[in-house]
């Protein structure tokens, strides 16, 4: 392989070019550059390979890692492995998606403009709301911007969050909070949940909004009607995130009251990938609608009277004056927006609420058999739908090594960011795990403990 073997152009093209500059050489372009500041020597690399022995350095390197086809995987905290149709990849891999870019002419970006929409209604009947945006970057910013919206809404700068919200959420809302001067301020667990108490107690005419997870980190599922009500009861907006696998069985929060949901995406047909690219999902309801950040797509007709669907509502600093936006997102996660479209419209209802209910079964058939070990104990009580955390009678990071050996990927050490609930182990099961799983893990977990 020579130094040109990835150039697009050939001997004669350099020569071409060359002789239109009036230069015999690559190098006499750079004769304006003293010799002193050259660098007159080879770059300290590896010697250069064939694309054979290259393909075989990065599949030796590969090979290496542990991944989720190899092994049994019951790690979720926030990126969970689902199965994923082939006709997901299908589609989004066709060129006119693949290689889409900004949809900022509509006359000629009407199929990505029309898929942004699909995926806008479909969020929309997820959540129960009214309008979705384009999606955002990812769950933890969809999050942090929800915080925004509320707080232009109430004209208040400071937000209430669950501690049984997720942590990285927790902590970018933190971030975001800090650099538009919103104090974020948790609210204490009871049993895994939001503990009303000591949210009656913070709960005043200075809080913008009320942020909760559904269900929440733990996997345990929120009073959310209870909790709107309380929020509702001094004007804050309340905020929801949800799992939107879940909302194939669980009610909607927009019929338990939310003002604003939000989520991670990335469930909804898009895979793992070592943390993404991933998609927030944000909706809202129609009062907040103008306070929505990043891109809307709407529906409306041409000249013709033909259904035709353009960018709406485009209050981004792209846009307007800077201080006028609502925010300085400037993009959306169209391909992976896509993906999800894709998925939830192969499922189906049907096939939405089927999937919600292989995971709630199998989690729970975990769940019993697990605490029915002697040094396993359930850690909270709460009605829960495909998590549920554990208390062992051990160290997590020996246990989850002990289980990598008999491939299997255990769940998250709580204690790594709850430092009150120490040996103790989130668990996600999806529809994935077969029985045998299961019994496998608990089989390999009795003897570890």
């Amino acid at each position: 392989m020579n130094k040109y073997s990835y150039l697009p152009n050939t001997e004669a093209d350099r020569k071409a070019m060359l002789d239109v500059l009036g230069v015999d050489s690559v190098e006499a372009l750079f004769a304006d550059i003293p010799d002193k500041a050259r660098f007159q020597r080879e770059l300290n690399l590896p010697k250069k390979l064939s694309e054979l022995e290259l393909n075989r350095y990065f599949n030796q390197l590969a090979g290496k890692n542990d991944n989720l086809e190899d092994n049994i995987n019951f790690l979720g905290a926030g990126a969970y492995q689902h199965y994923i149709p082939s006709v997901v990849d299908a589609i989004i891999s066709r060129s006119e998606f693949f290689t889409a870019y900004t949809p900022y002419q509509p006359e000629i970006s009407q199929g990505v403009l029309q898929a942004i929409f699909e995926y806008q209604t479909i969020v929309c009947e997820l959540t129960g709301m009214d309008v979705s945006n384009a999606s955002l970057y990812d769950g933890p910013t969809a999050f942090g911007e929800a915080a925004f919206m509320a707080c232009a809404a109430t004209r208040r700068n400071k937000v209430l969050v669950a501690r049984s919200v997720n942590p990285e959420y927790r902590e970018v809302l933190k971030t975001y909070g800090y650099g538009q001067n919103i104090e974020v301020e948790e609210i204490a667990i009871e049993n895994g949940v939001v503990d009303l108490n000591d949210l009656n107690n913070k709960l005043d005419d200075t809080i913008a909004g009320v942020f909760v997870q559904y269900p929440n980190f733990f996997g345990g599922i929120e009073d959310l009607r209870k909790l709107a009500d309380i929020a509702h009861a001094q004007k804050a907006l309340f905020v929801v995130s949800v799992n939107p696998i879940a909302m194939g069985l669980l009610e909607s929060p927009g019929v338990c009251g939310a003002d604003i949901v939000v989520g991670e995406g990335q469930a909804l047909g898009n895979n793992i990938s070592f943390g993404g690219p991933y998609l927030g999902m944000l909706a809202t309801t129609k009062e907040q609608m103008r306070r929505i950040p990043g891109r809307v797509v709407g529906q409306t007709t041409d000249l013709d009277g033909r259904r035709a669907f353009v960018l709406t509502l485009q209050a981004r600093e792209q846009h307007i004056r800077r201080e006028k936006a609502t925010s300085n997102i400037c993009s959306n996660q169209a391909l992976n927006a896509l993906a999800a479209t894709v998925y939830v419209s192969y499922m189906g209802k049907q096939g939405m609420q089927d999937v919600a209910k292989l995971n709630l079964q199998k989690a729970h058939y975990a769940y019993k058999r697990l605490t029915a070990l002697p040094k396993v104990q359930a850690l909270f009580t709460t009605p829960f739908f495909n998590e549920f955390a554990i208390k062992l009678d051990a160290d997590i990071t020996y246990v989850n090594r002990q289980l990598l050996e008999a491939g299997i990927v255990g769940g998250y050490d709580l204690g790594s960011t709850y430092p009150e609930y120490e040996n103790c182990m989130l668990l996600a099961v999806t529809e994935l795990r077969t029985k045998e799983d299961i019994d496998l893990l608990v089989e390999r977990l009795e003897a570890i403990l």
